[in-house]
């Protein structure tokens, strides 16, 4: 089954030896930028440099267009044949932001509340970058479902870091 994977930066290298992804997604500060582990190919290694804050004027690299942009071009050139691995940080925020993004666009326009309520029962966790969201809901042109999608599931249950979680590509078909 093809599935998106998200994980905390320290199970990264766990999570390659086990679900063999093709495709990685790195969402981290510049300053934590890592480079391409091995078991991954540098060209399907998308590296997003960016603070995890929802107010662009709190960070000296917020979450802009350009990323999203990135983001799903990058999600469209995957074929889903293997997983793909997106992580950041802790795997909460960030990470969820770009899965719901991805998935969003996978499942076109009307599975959003779906694709939310699904990734709050697989990850009590979960948080969504809330600046993430908005973008992806603009250049998706989802006239605000993403957005009150992720609002309508709440925040997550606190954790200092996350645990990998499968989003099998189903989701998309909701």
């Amino acid at each position: 089954m093809s599935m998106i994977l998200v994980t905390p930066l320290s199970a990264v290298l766990d999570c390659i030896r086990t679900y063999h992804p093709s495709h990685l997604v790195t969402l981290l500060s510049p300053e934590h930028m890592i480079d391409t582990p091995q078991g991954i190919s540098a060209e399907r290694h998308l590296r997003l440099s960016l603070n995890d804050i929802s107010d662009p004027t709190l960070g000296d690299a917020p979450p802009g267009l350009k990323h999203i942009s990135q983001l799903i071009a990058f999600g469209r050139d995957w074929d889903a044949s293997q997983p793909m691995l997106v992580h950041c940080w802790a795997g909460v925020s960030r990470s969820m932001a770009a899965t719901f993004a991805l998935l969003c666009d996978r499942a076109g326009p009307g599975a959003e509340d779906e694709i939310a309520q699904e990734m709050r029962a697989r990850a009590a966790h979960a948080s969504p970058n809330r600046l993430l969201v908005r973008l992806a809901d603009q250049s998706l042109a989802r006239e605000g479902r993403m957005v009150r999608a992720v609002e309508a599931i709440g925040p997550g249950r606190m954790v200092d870091e996350g645990i990998p979680v499968e989003f099998p590509l189903t989701l998309a078909e909701l």
